[in-house]
């Protein structure tokens, strides 16, 4: 389990974590999301150790990380996926984490075939495809067998199978009953990977709660329309808090209304529907909409062209 109470970090006049408090539990995989500088990647070095709160707590089942005697054991976690020698192998990479860690020697391999880098464990490093790196930094993570699991960004680089190999390792995990902490920015994937979201944005927390109540909390109703009347329906429909769009099929998208309450007006005005379907937001749509806000680089909606 990792606590966090009231972490706060500044760097000179910035301020990157703000008065963070939040608990991720074990037994399920809790997505860790934010726009980029939202203060994710300098929270997971407070966790870890690596960076000092400048006040606030937080512990890794029970106690400050650093303070545990056999700290890979309690947690192993990914940060940085270049972060080997490039002259090592992975092998050799692996091993000495493990000897300097008090780790049995025969956990290597484990960890290799476990993440299937097995033909290429005596290769160097600074060879490997990013994906490559992602699979050794990943194995590093779990070398101590640990009770928590933190990795940022683990689907950088990888391929199909490789994104669906880190779901069923992320799943698999939580189901052991360890702490899964997990950041990405592929909403898509956290989606059908994570049960519970901590979302923060410009150092703060915005959200903390299970995926589904927080799609059900940020998205508004949205309701897919067919008719034999588009114009005269959407016309009806539109209204203080209403949007109603249509695309060059003739489909209405209504914002704000249910599928009961556009029933009822087609009805009323005698508008035949082909088509009336309520919309499931995606994480995506529900992440933009709750972190719009906190964005600190965004890009200009139409970039112009650079010559």
């Amino acid at each position: 389990m990792i606590e966090v109470r009231g972490l706060t970090k500044r760097y000179g006049d910035k301020l990157a974590v703000d008065d963070l408090t939040f608990t991720v539990r074990p037994g399920i995989v809790t997505g860790f999301l934010g726009p980029n500088g939202a203060g994710k990647s300098t929270a997971m070095r407070m966790i870890l150790g690596l960076a000092t709160p400048t006040t606030g707590t937080v512990t890794v089942n029970g106690k400050p990380y650093r303070d545990h005697t056999a700290p890979l054991r309690e947690a192993g976690a990914l940060l940085e996926a270049r972060s080997v020698h490039p002259g090592r192998s992975a092998y050799h990479h692996l091993l000495a984490v493990a000897q300097t860690s008090g780790i049995r020697r025969s956990r290597v391999d484990e960890v290799i075939d476990a993440v299937g880098l097995r033909e290429v464990a005596r290769r160097r490093a600074g060879r490997f495809s990013l994906g490559m790196g992602q699979r050794l930094s990943i194995a590093t993570a779990l070398l101590g067998d640990p009770a928590t699991v933190i990795l940022d960004e683990p689907l950088n680089g990888l391929d199909t199978e490789g994104i669906r190999w880190v779901r069923s390792l992320l799943r698999g995990l939580a189901a052991e009953g360890r702490t899964v902490f997990v950041s990405s920015h592929l909403m898509n994937e956290m989606s059908v990977t994570a049960e519970h979201v901590i979302v923060i944005g410009r150092g703060r927390l915005i959200a903390d709660t299970g995926v589904a109540a927080f799609i059900a909390g940020a998205a508004r109703d949205t309701v897919r329309v067919r008719t034999s009347g588009p114009d005269a329906l959407a016309a009806l429909l539109r209204g203080p808090g209403v949007t109603v769009s249509r695309d060059h099929d003739g489909v209405l998208t209504v914002t704000g209304l249910s599928t009961d309450q556009v029933g009822t007006v087609a009805r009323t005005a005698g508008i035949t529907l082909l088509e009336l379907a309520p919309q499931q937001a995606s994480l995506e749509e529900a992440y933009t909409a709750m972190t719009q806000d906190a964005v600190e680089f965004r890009a200009p909606a139409t970039p112009g062209a650079t010559r």
